[in-house]
């Protein structure tokens, strides 16, 4: 047999395993042989590692293509994703009626994407709950978004008048009965935010930590434990997603230990990096908020011991122009492109994390919670989602060079070590010497990652 592509010299990075040196043979897309060192087999292309890691394409379970520039995201936010070594995400999709609405937006990502491109479907009323097992079927997703910052007043001016503890309640039953069915939820409860608010406007209060003081840590946490409870009644395995704070994460061990209901925990990369005193000010504004170094340190101590599952990036790709005042600017900022190596920077290097911990948080854990089938591994069968990544090629982040539509990074200027060199989606080369190949330009091959339900 000739292979595809052979990948020598390689230090081979296995999710919660470790890192072996060896040879990475692929035929067809898919991985063929994961070999021992000076193992050779013919190929039609021959890749010389030079002794950098390997690792399996990045998952990132947590994007919003589609609110920058609507008709173009998927091509300009896919490449910044390839970039950063992320060769899967999943996309949060929200319309009237999903089994509608999720077509045009489907068939424009096929076209743009030159990464495989899944959905997550938001649940905002109760037509999406009782229309749930259907559009799961119809479009093979298995994985849901309910928002409980949008209840009452804040839902209002997103007209969402229908979220409460009821809708909760009721779309965890209906995720009960789809295999593999996993429900995410946003934790803040938006009803004391008012309270804590208001007189930190009146006092003129501006700023990131402005921001973390109207909706406090005690609120995530006061929000997870009523979907962990929930969780419990049920049985419904749930996601707890952005999770940003130590009170929150301790809510999540709490639970775990007294009810067998899988709760999963998403961190994301902000929340294991920046904090309320971060230079970049409001570029940094988010829900929930970036909080206190404390929170950070504990937020890496979930990740160590496993209390954080996996790592997504919450990108939104709008413009620097709306994000200029703590009160008016838009929540969420551009970051798929910069998950590597902030993650390598602030856990490898500064805390010593091991790269396979990096590795599991970032691509296989995801890949399982999500039923993301032949990703998340470099093992034989597995799709060819390669990273090659050089751990101490240090950057300045500069948006300018992130291909995004967001023309601003919340970590630019910073300097970041360990950045992806190549990036191969299934065998095919879409990244090469930290740019985008002309042939993924020219020709972007993503597939819809449907998982049936």
């Amino acid at each position: 047999m000739t292979l595809d592509l052979f990948l020598r010299n390689a230090m081979i990075v296995h999710p919660d395993v470790g890192v072996t040196p060896g040879s990475i043979g692929v035929k067809d897309g898919r991985i063929a042989a994961v070999l021992a060192p000076g193992v050779r087999l013919d190929a039609t292309e021959e890749v010389d590692c030079g002794g950098r890691w390997v690792m399996p394409g990045l998952v990132d379970p947590h994007v919003h293509f589609g609110f920058g520039s609507p008709e173009t995201d998927f091509a300009t936010e896919t490449r910044s994703a390839a970039l950063g070594g992320v060769t899967s995400v999943l996309s949060f999709h929200r319309s009237q009626d999903p089994r509608e609405g999720l077509v045009a937006v489907r068939q424009r990502a096929m076209e743009q994407a030159c990464i495989d491109v899944g959905f997550h479907f938001g649940i905002t009323h109760r037509l999406h709950v009782d229309t749930l097992v259907e559009a799961s079927k119809v479009f093979g997703v298995t994985s849901y978004k309910l928002y409980l910052m949008y209840k009452g007043q804040a839902g209002l001016s997103k007209g969402f008048t229908e979220i409460d503890d009821g809708l909760l309640y009721a779309a965890m039953l209906q995720t009960l009965r789809i295999p593999g069915g996993v429900l995410g939820v946003h934790c803040e409860n938006v009803e004391v935010i008012p309270v804590l608010r208001d007189p930190l406007r009146r006092e003129g209060r501006t700023g990131l930590g402005a921001w973390d003081d109207q909706s406090p840590d005690f609120l995530e946490a006061e929000n997870v434990h009523r979907v962990a409870y929930f969780a419990g009644k049920t049985g419904c395995p749930v996601n707890i997603v952005h999770l940003s704070s130590r009170e929150a994460l301790e809510e999540v061990r709490r639970h775990r230990s007294y009810h067998k209901a899988r709760i999963t925990v998403e961190t994301c990369p902000h929340y294991l990096s920046l904090t309320r005193e971060s230079p970049c000010g409001v570029l940094a504004k988010v829900n929930p908020p970036v909080r206190s170094q404390p929170d950070v340190e504990a937020m890496w101590e979930g990740v160590l011991d496993g209390t954080v599952t996996t790592v997504g990036t919450d990108h939104v790709p709008r413009k620097r122009e709306t994000k200029q005042e703590i009160w008016s600017s838009t929540m969420g900022f551009p970051g798929v492109a910069t998950m590597l190596p902030v993650m390598i920077t602030e856990g490898h290097h500064r805390r010593g994390v091991p790269i396979e911990r990096i590795a599991a948080v970032t691509s296989a854990n995801a890949a399982k919670v999500y039923g993301l089938k032949g990703k998340g591994q470099i093992a034989p069968g597995y799709d060819a989602d390669l990273v090659m990544v050089d751990p101490d090629a240090e950057r300045v982040v500069d948006a300018a060079n992130l291909e995004s539509f967001a023309d601003y990074s919340p970590f630019e200027g910073m300097a970041l070590k360990g950045w992806a060199h190549t990036t191969w989606l299934r065998g095919r080369k879409v990244v090469e010497n930290g740019a985008i190949t002309e042939e993924a330009r020219r020709a972007p091959a993503g597939r819809y990652l449907a998982r049936p339900a």
